[in-house]
Formats: C-alpha cells, structure tokens, sequence
C-alpha cells in the first residue's frame, strides 16, 4: 500500500497578494527627472525671483535713475557748493551707495527667503 505524499501547500505572505504601491513621486524627484510638474516648480520659483529683481530695478530706476530729472529741475543743486563741491556731486559721491547697499541687501534678503520656500515646498512633498 502505497501511501500518497501529502499535497504541497504554498504558503505566501498577505503581502505579496496585495498589488505593489509604486513609490510617492516627490517635487525634487519631478525636478529631477525634469517632467512637467518639476517645470511648473522651477519656473514658479523663477518668476518669483524675476519678480522681485524687477521690482528692485523699478526701484533703483526711481531713487538713483531719476537724480539726472532732479538735479535738471532744481538748478540750485548744481550751482551751491558744500565744501568747495557742488550740491549735486555730494550726491552722487555720498548719497548713491548707501542706496545701492540697502536695495542690494534687501535683494539678497529677499531672493533667499523665496530660495528657502522653495526648498520647504521640496522637502515636505
């Protein structure tokens, strides 16, 4: 009498009948791979820069750019002399810089916490 070998029995995990999760698609690998959702990040954050060095032209154009309308209509800046130099000079040697260092420090304040949004968005997704 020959007895029959029990039946094989397939064990399997619960795991493996459930269908694979492919891997959540993150911002940074959408830049990565350069598709269209990581081109919409990119250019969100290079309008947001764009936007702000044109408002930092716009700016300087009114404080630094208009001083040559300034020094047309108020004559008096180029025919007085403070120490020996006409009005006008000293503002240009003296007043200018401290225009440029505070737009140029607000820029760079500013292009950063747009820089560190961006890179909040990245992180958390």
């Amino acid at each position: 009498m020959s007895e029959q070998p029990p039946e094989r029995v397939r064990v399997t995990s619960p795991w493996t009948e459930r269908p694979r999760l492919r891997p959540r698609a993150t911002a940074a690998s959408e830049i990565d791979a350069q598709s269209e959702v990581g081109a919409i990040y990119v250019g969100t954050l290079l309008r947001a820069q764009l936007r702000l060095a044109a408002s930092t032209l716009l700016w300087l154009g009114l404080t630094i750019g208009l001083l040559p309308l300034v020094f047309t209509l108020v004559p008096w800046l180029t025919t007085q002399h403070v120490l020996g130099m006409p009005v006008s000079w000293g503002l240009l040697a003296f007043g200018c810089y401290p225009v440029l260092v505070l737009l140029a420090w607000r820029y760079v304040r500013r292009a950063e916490r747009n820089e560190r949004a961006f890179a909040r968005v990245v992180e958390r997704s």
